[in-house]
C-alpha cells in the first residue's frame, strides 16, 4: 500500500501558541520537576511534566477548552458531543461546565469507575457502550443524529491537537527557565494529539531535541505506523491495563504531524507500568494513572540511552481507580 497522503488542515506552531493564550487562566501550568532520584537511577538527568496535576487530572482540559472556545453562539446552544474512555470525557466536560455547553459523552461500560463518576460530576450525560462489541464512533453518530451538537473529537481534530501541543510549549519553556534543552522528550501516546502537538512545539523550539512515542506494548500501533510510512491498528483482541491509551488507529492528523517530528516509538508492558506507579508513589510521591506513567516505565526500563543525556517525560494523568492503583503497590 502506498504511504497516506498528509491530511489538512494541518495545525502550526502559530495555532499552538494561539492556543496558550485562549487557555491562560483555565489550563494549570503544571510543574516540571527536577532534581528527582531518577537522575541518580539513570546517569543522566530527567525532568518530569507533571500533567497528572492538571484540572480534572490530565492533559485533556488543553485540547477539549480550545475546541469549545471556538465554537459559534449557535454551536454552543446545540450542545457538544464525545467519545472517550474517561479523560477526554473530563476535559470535555469541565470546558463545556465552564463556557455553558451541555456535553454528552460515550464511555465504554468497563472504563475505570473514577472516570464515569467524575465526567458525570461535571454535568455531562453519560452514554455507555460494550468497547469489544460496539463501535463508539457509530454510537456517537447516533446521539448526533438524534439529539444534534457538534462532535468534539478525541484527538484527531486540528484545535485538539494545537490545544495539546501546549503542553509541550510549557516544558520547553519551563526546561529553558531551569536552564536546560532537553536532548530527547518521552510521551505517552494513543490517539496521538498530544504527541503530535507537543511534538510541532518542541522540534520548533529545538531542532536537536528528539521527540519519543511511549504504548503499552499489545498497542504499539504507533511505533509500527512510523515504520511503515501509515496508519496501522492493534489486534481487536489487544488488551492492556492503560485503559487511557487503547485507541486505534492514532488519527490522521496527528500521524502526519508525527511523521515530520516524532524520532519513532518504544513499547513497555504491564508489569512495567505497575512497577512505574509504584515507583512514582514511593519515590516521587506522586499518585499516575497506567496510561499516565508509560513514559516514566520506558526511563526506568531504560527503553532509551538516558546516561549523560537530558531526558524529559510528560506524567500524562492521575485518574486512576483505588483498585488499579492498590494492584500497583501490592506487588
Amino acid at each position: 500500500m502506498h504511504a497516506e497522503l498528509e491530511p489538512a488542515p494541518l495545525p502550526g506552531f502559530a495555532d499552538i501558541q494561539a492556543a496558550a493564550l485562549r487557555l491562560a487562566g483555565v489550563a494549570l501550568r503544571t510543574p516540571l520537576l527536577a532534581g528527582t532520584p531518577l537522575d541518580e537511577h539513570t546517569g543522566g538527568r530527567v525532568l518530569l511534566k507533571l500533567e497528572s496535576l492538571q484540572r480534572h487530572g490530565s492533559f485533556k482540559i488543553r485540547g477539549a477548552y480550545n475546541r469549545l472556545s471556538q465554537l459559534s453562539a449557535n454551536e454552543r446552544k446545540a450542545g457538544v458531543v464525545a467519545f472517550s474512555s474517561g479523560n477526554h470525557a473530563q476535559g470535555v466536560a469541565g470546558a463545556a461546565k465552564m463556557l455553558g455547553i451541555r456535553a454528552t459523552i460515550v464511555m465504554p461500560a468497563d472504563a475505570p469507575r473514577l472516570k464515569l463518576e467524575n465526567t458525570k460530576a461535571l454535568g455531562a450525560e453519560v452514554v455507555l457502550y460494550d468497547r469489544y462489541r460496539e463501535d463508539r464512533e457509530g454510537v456517537a453518530a447516533r446521539v448526533l443524529a438524534e439529539r444534534g451538537g457538534t462532535l468534539v473529537p478525541a484527538f484527531d481534530d486540528p484545535h485538539i491537537v494545537a490545544g495539546q501541543g501546549t503542553c509541550g510549549l510549557e516544558l520547553m519553556q519551563q526546561a529553558e527557565e531551569l536552564g536546560f534543552t532537553p536532548d530527547q522528550v518521552l510521551i505517552g501516546a494513543s490517539g496521538g494529539g498530544l504527541l503530535a502537538g507537543s511534538a510541532l512545539a518542541i522540534r520548533s523550539l529545538s531542532q536537536a531535541t528528539e521527540v519519543w512515542a511511549v504504548e503499552p506494548e499489545a498497542f504499539d500501533d504507533i511505533r509500527r505506523s512510523l515504520g511503515a510510512g501509515r496508519r496501522l491498528a492493534n489486534a481487536p483482541e489487544a488488551r492492556t491495563i492503560c485503559d487511557a491509551l487503547m485507541s486505534s488507529p492514532c488519527g490522521a492528523i496527528p500521524f502526519a504531524l508525527m511523521r515530520q517530528h516524532v524520532a519513532g516509538g518504544v513499547a513497555v508492558s504491564d508489569d512495567e507500568v505497575l512497577a512505574a506507579m509504584e515507583y512514582a508513589f514511593r519515590r516521587l510521591k506522586l499518585v499516575v494513572e497506567p496510561g499516565g506513567a508509560v513514559a516514566l516505565a520506558a526511563v526506568l526500563g531504560g527503553k532509551l540511552p538516558l546516561a549523560g543525556r537530558t531526558t524529559a517525560i510528560v506524567l500524562t494523568g492521575g485518574n486512576v481507580d483505588p483498585g488499579t492503583f492498590c494492584r500497583a503497590l501490592g506487588r
